[in-house]
């Protein structure tokens, strides 16, 4: 086989590796936007950085691989390589990826819980205890200010007797 027909495959191998990288790389911005909600938006803006790399990625491969010629071979490569691993793993990946992440998370809540409850049960229990404080602290202080109240009446009248 001929040098060139060789570089052509490799060439070919490069685009088909190059769509798998892309697409997998891509299912990790989806499991992303399933752990948190984006807006469209962000939604938007992720893909358009996202596929703006993809290009200046492609390109590059492109410019090392075949001195910037576009071939048709390698697109439809690329694009073979997005199919394949999407049908062959992608489906799962990001399915069972995901499910991981948030059965971790969850552990790593039910732990913090766990560990946190009794600072969050004296937090509780300070909180009731200045509630409780308080309302006797705005009884008394009503009660002082009504018998001020009162005692700065008493005052009046009596040195306006006088």
């Amino acid at each position: 086989m001929s040098q060139d027909i060789i570089n052509e495959v490799y060439f070919l191998v490069y685009s088909v590796a190059m769509g798998i990288v892309i697409t997998f790389v891509y299912d990790f911005i989806l499991i992303a936007r399933q752990m948190v909600k984006h807006n469209l938006l962000f939604v938007s803006l992720e893909d358009f950085l996202f596929w703006a790399a993809c290009a200046v990625a492609v390109f590059y491969m492109l410019y090392e691989e075949n001195n910037g010629i576009l071939r048709w071979f390698a697109v439809f490569g690329a694009a073979f390589g997005m199919l394949l691993y999407k049908k062959i793993i992608g489906m799962h990946f990001v399915k069972l990826l995901s499910a991981l992440i948030k059965k971790e998370i969850h552990i790593i809540c039910k732990i913090t819980g766990f560990i946190l409850k009794p600072f969050i049960w004296a937090i509780k229990r300070v909180a009731a205890f200045c509630g409780f404080v308080s309302k006797r602290v705005k009884k008394v202080w009503k009660y002082m200010k009504k018998k001020l109240t009162a005692f700065v009446k008493m005052l009046k009248m009596g040195l306006c007797k006088h």
